[in-house]
């Protein structure tokens, strides 16, 4: 495993030292962070376009991270995935996260989310990244709780279109050699195991269809999150090392009852203010062999993100497994046929 890293989304702003990829990357390092990963519709972090066109933009960038003392661990397109399946009673709300000149215009905003995620895929190459984040997006959504039920067939419809538009994506990343990475997140159609093989039916079984594991959307639904692991550590590729808690009372639960994020029982917090037993992620993660980065993700309710992101750095590090070359038991051991048949009576 490789880190402590940290995602640049929740940062990045007008105001220095957050104003720029350059100064971002170089506070980041300064707090003892290894990597960022980028999101790409953020043109203060980079121009996806280009990094897809040109290998020495994509050169560039490397060198200026390089150079703050970072590698880039992966780039994100959670907003642009989130527009490849829109259900209509999202479209005003959702229509932020695309171009200006295509916002009340769902079909070509659709195109475009396409688009960028077949830009990322070459981006990811020719950054000589090999994992990409980002959403489902969600056509079932307003029914995960119905009333009235749901219409027999309908839940199979909204995944077998999920699968008839993510192909064609899943297949430009298998051209560039990069795993698609869907983070499981309430409000997305992929936002559970079961959801996320449902997708896995859809796209028939697509070996570039992988997961970005983070512990806090599995807390807020009640999860357990640590078998998780053990069901799907073969399709983890990414990991957003991100807290929560989960405090139900007699007046409100998992749905939070409208309230804003400081009033709910479920919360996003910073690294070791919530409930997530991070010590036994990283076991299990270390015991099933994932290799890739450790991200933070920073989403708290209550601590400013600075003191959060410096906090982080060192609760990643701390928890981080180093294998051993051998096992500890190995000076009782040793093959010899012989001794093995005499130890079992057998002569």
């Amino acid at each position: 495993m490789r880190g402590p890293g940290v995602f640049l989304a929740q940062f990045m702003g007008d105001a220095a030292p957050f104003d720029t990829l350059d100064n971002a990357a170089r506070w980041m390092a300064e707090a003892g962070y290894e990597g960022v990963q980028i999101p790409t519709r953020d043109e203060r972090c980079m121009d996806l376009a280009l990094a897809a066109e040109s290998q020495d933009y994509a050169d560039e960038l490397v060198g200026r991270c390089r150079e703050a003392g970072v590698a880039i661990t992966e780039l994100s397109t959670h907003l642009q995935g989130q527009l490849v399946a829109v259900h209509p009673a999202y479209d005003t709300a959702f229509d932020v996260f695309a171009p200006e000149e295509l916002r009340g215009k769902p079909a070509e905003r659709q195109a475009w989310a396409v688009e960028q995620l077949k830009l990322a895929a070459k981006a990811s190459r020719r950054l000589g990244l090999d994992a990409h984040a980002t959403f489902s997006g969600a056509f079932a959504w307003p029914f995960v709780y119905p009333w009235p039920q749901r219409p027999g067939g309908m839940v199979e419809e909204a995944f077998a279109e999920l699968g008839k538009r993510w192909t064609p994506i899943l297949d430009a990343f298998e051209e560039q050699g990069v795993d698609l990475c869907f983070e499981l997140h309430p409000g997305e159609d992929l936002h559970d195991g079961i959801t996320f093989e449902r997708f896995l039916d859809a796209v028939g079984g697509h070996k570039r269809a992988n997961i970005l594991y983070d512990p806090s959307h599995f807390v807020l639904q009640a999860m357990d999150y640590l078998q998780f692991i053990d069901f799907y550590h073969d399709r983890i590729r990414m990991f957003h090392v991100k807290d929560a808690e989960f405090n139900p009372t007699g007046k409100a639960g998992v749905y939070g009852s409208y309230s804003d994020w400081v009033d709910r029982p479920g919360r996003f917090r910073s690294l070791g203010d919530g409930q997530v037993d991070f010590g036994g992620i990283f076991s299990k993660l270390t015991q099933y062999g994932y290799r890739g980065w450790a991200v933070l993700e920073w989403e708290c309710c209550l601590k400013h993100p600075e003191d959060g992101a410096r906090e982080g750095a060192p609760f990643i590090a701390a928890h981080m497994i180093r294998r051993p070359e051998r096992a500890f038991d190995d000076f009782a051991g040793g093959a010899d046929p012989a001794a093995n048949r005499r130890l079992l009576g057998l002569g």
